[in-house]
């Protein structure tokens, strides 16, 4: 039977998926269902005054109208419940908690209703008066309010002096809007009354143990009486890294009615959750007049909330890219009354590279060097920060390949200097970097006599192809068909795991399902050790191999025993195993995935309009499960860097403080359009330190660079520079 890890395998949910079977939050059915619908704030702070929810009451079907002044009880405070579900020490928000509101949007009054219309129409009836308060919501307004977060990386020699010593300087700011996540699935959640206060709870998440552990805090729960099921989710990107308020509005309903509720957002109201944080960044590198680093000072200033703190790296990732024996770094925040910011698809690392990328691009031009040859002569094996190598790092095989299949070599140097027909035609390329993490997973496997398993964990496929990975390993493992396998996920009670997040859970499912089926191996070979006149007695556990069905020695193939006859022999119809992703701790090596990215575009030089024609990505992450969804992966990463450069962009009104292109019209993202010609390519990179399968993850990667490449590939075709994102006509007529 050939190996299934390593292929291109198509998604074994893929077919449920395009046929409608597979369901999403708000899909499921359940009994005596209502429906809930969310009355948002039109202010940006200040109190509610007054509530009249008497009209909406009026109308025929309508059940209840929640407000702060009749929900069910709630935990007092943050310190009344464990709260370890949010990042940096914070704690999700929670709608109806009190008369305050924060920000603009800020869900303030559920109203409950027989069906779905009759409760969105009774939402517009009801009457909110405020008492507001001055509120501010404009980053660059505020730069004087902010102030530093714990450094990203600690100083090392003096990047001041050795800047102002150096031969060649760059010092520019770089700005990147807030960013809001559009998955295609709306945040929903449909939570099932099944009596005597238990709960089934339909999430749209990212983590149904995070969102179990939520929803028994802020209500007083007994985990046994709360279950969380979230098997398909159309789309996160870091959305759903914590619990959002629709699952506490929909769990408010059900106690307050002891009936199933459903809430969905409308895609306006999804610009009320969480966002990428607007973030200015100040990049300032000196070099020799040879190329090398001297010097290299970050200073990242982003927006959070007034109510809680949310920062990520942005400033220190030329640690992992660049060497330099001089550098500084500082990340600092602006509290504005505001939404919480969240972690969105390779959080610190999309915006802190493109800044430092777009720099490196711009010292290149002032060195008159080719910006490949330039990170070549500033590269470095170690990380600099610890002084570590790398478990792995392939990323100048990265630029080997990646410029040899984009045919970098033919590019003129100067601005302006290439053309097709009436449009410019640019080439700009970066490079990327991401962690390579892992996490404590565990995973079930339940092999039955008749040769099909089992594989279970709590783990949720966000649409990156987690079933798929857990079957491909499990079968292998096992010695079984892809079709034999069975995985189940996204259920708060299956074995332990994390949120889906970081791109860890490929390496961290993946070393639980082999953990798992070892023991599955061992206790198989233990019985038929037992069976008269075994041709595998004697042997150790590592000298056998689950392949075909049968459990063989690994140096002689001839010497094998049929699972079904060993499981017959010890009268056992099933067996079961449950194992964790048991990782060791090295403390010796830097551990992160890289990148090359060659971007074409072609600008009309009339109108300024700008088309990505073509783009190369050249990945090193390790040993790659599934070929055929980790290039889907990193596609979608790269699609999604486009509009990072040319599209997205979420447009404030100040003076209301108020997301004024809260739609999909509006707020601009690529279409199929804008999408040409995209190549992936996955460097081989064997790494025997990171963890025995060498798996790294690529589910971040593919935007890092991306936004980068496109940008200097526009200032190579136009011979102008615009630092703040997204490049638009307008920008580039300046």
């Amino acid at each position: 039977m050939a190996p299934s890890i390593g292929t291109s395998t198509s998604r074994v949910d893929g077919r449920a998926k395009v046929t409608g079977l597979a369901k999403y939050a708000g899909e499921f059915a359940a009994p005596d269902l209502a429906y809930g619908a969310v009355v948002t704030s039109t202010i940006t702070k200040g109190r509610i005054a007054r509530i009249d929810a008497s009209s909406a009451l009026a109308i025929r079907g309508v059940l209840d109208v929640l407000t702060h002044t009749n929900r069910p009880k709630m935990a007092a405070g943050d310190d009344d419940y464990r709260d370890d579900v949010a990042p940096e020490g914070g704690s999700p928000f929670r709608p109806l908690y009190d008369d305050r509101v924060k920000f603009n949007g800020q869900p303030i009054a559920l109203v409950l209703a027989e069906d779905w219309e009759t409760a969105v129409f009774a939402a517009t009836l009801v009457q909110v008066d405020y008492e507001e308060d001055g509120f501010a919501t404009d980053l660059h307004a505020r730069l004087e309010q902010a102030h530093t977060v714990d450094k990203p990386q600690k100083p090392r020699g003096d990047a001041a002096k050795a800047f102002a010593g150096a031969a060649v300087r760059h010092d520019a700011e770089y700005f990147i809007p807030a960013e809001y996540h559009n998955p295609m699935e709306l945040f929903a959640a449909t939570v099932v009354w099944n009596g005597g206060g238990k709960l089934t709870i339909y999430d749209k998440t990212q983590g149904v143990q995070n969102v179990q552990r939520y929803v028994c805090g802020v209500f007083g729960l007994k985990p046994d009486d709360v279950r969380v099921m979230s098997p398909f989710v159309g789309g996160a990107f870091g959305i759903g890294l914590r619990p959002q308020y629709e699952v506490v509005l929909a769990t408010l309903g059900a106690l307050k009615l002891k009936r199933s509720v459903r809430v969905v957002l409308s895609r306006a109201q999804m610009y009320g959750l969480s966002y990428r944080p607007a973030t200015i960044e100040r990049v300032s590198l000196g070099a020799n007049a040879g190329g090398a680093l001297d010097a290299v000072a970050y200073e990242a200033v982003a927006m959070t909330s007034q109510h809680e703190e949310f920062s990520r790296n942005d400033a220190g990732w030329a640690e992992q890219l660049y060497a330099s024996p001089n550098a500084r770094y500082a990340h600092k925040l602006v509290p504005l009354d505001v939404m919480t910011p969240c972690d969105m698809r390779a959080p610190g690392a999309a915006t802190g590279v493109y800044a430092l990328e777009c720099a490196m691009d711009e010292l290149a031009v002032a060195l008159k060097l080719d910006p490949l040859q330039l990170r070549l002569r500033c590269y470095s094996d170690r990380d600099q920060e610890s002084g570590l190598p790398y478990s792995s790092k392939q990323l100048k095989e990265c630029y080997r390949q990646g410029a040899e299949a984009f045919g970098w070599d033919r590019r003129s140097p100067s601005p302006r200097s290439m053309r097709d027909g009436s449009e410019l035609v640019g080439w700009g390329m970066a490079s990327g970097v991401w962690e390579a993490l892992q996490m404590p997973f565990s995973a079930r496997i339940i092999l039955t006599a008749n040769g099909h398993a089992e594989i279970s964990t709590a783990a949720t496929d966000i649409g990156t192809g987690t079933y798929t990975i857990v079957a491909q390993v499990a079968a292998d493992m096992l010695g079984l068909p892809l079709d034999s396998v069975t995985v189940k996920l996204g259920d708060s009670t299956l074995p332990t795991a994390q949120v889906e997040g970081g791109s860890w859970t490929a390496a961290s499912v993946a070393h639980a399902i082999v953990n798992a089926a070892d023991d599955v191996r061992k206790e198989l070979l233990s019985i038929a050790q037992t069976m008269p006149g075994s041709p595998l007695s004697g042997l150790a556990p590592d000298d056998v191999v689950l392949a075909d069905g049968a459990l063989a020695s690994k140096s002689d193939g001839g010497r094998a025993v049929a699972v079904a006859d060993v499981m017959r022999h010890g009268k056992m119809e099933r067996l079961e195993k449950e194992r964790s992703s048991d990782f060791k701790e090295d403390d010796k090596h830097a551990r992160n995935t890289h990148s090359a990215i060659f971007a074409e575009v072609k600008v009309d030089e009339e109108l300024g309009v700008i088309r990505v024609t073509r783009v190369v990505s050249a990945v090193a992450a390790g040993r790659i499960i599934n070929t055929k969804t980790a290039a889907s992966q990193i596609m979608g990463g790269v699609v999604w860097g486009i509009g990072m450069a040319l599209h997205e962009e979420a447009l404030t009104d100040h003076a209301f403080g108020r997301v004024m292109n809260a739609n999909i019209a509006e707020y601009h993202v690529p279409v199929n359009a804008d999408v040409h010609d995209i190549k992936v390519i996955f460097v081989d990179e064997p790494d025997s330190v990171i963890n025995p399968m060498g798996i790294k993850g690529v589910g971040e990667i593919g935007i890092v660079g991306v936004a980068a490449a496109i940008a200097n590939a526009v200032y190579h075709a136009t011979g102008q520079r615009v630092r703040d994102l997204p490049i638009t006509l307008d920008k580039l007529a300046r």
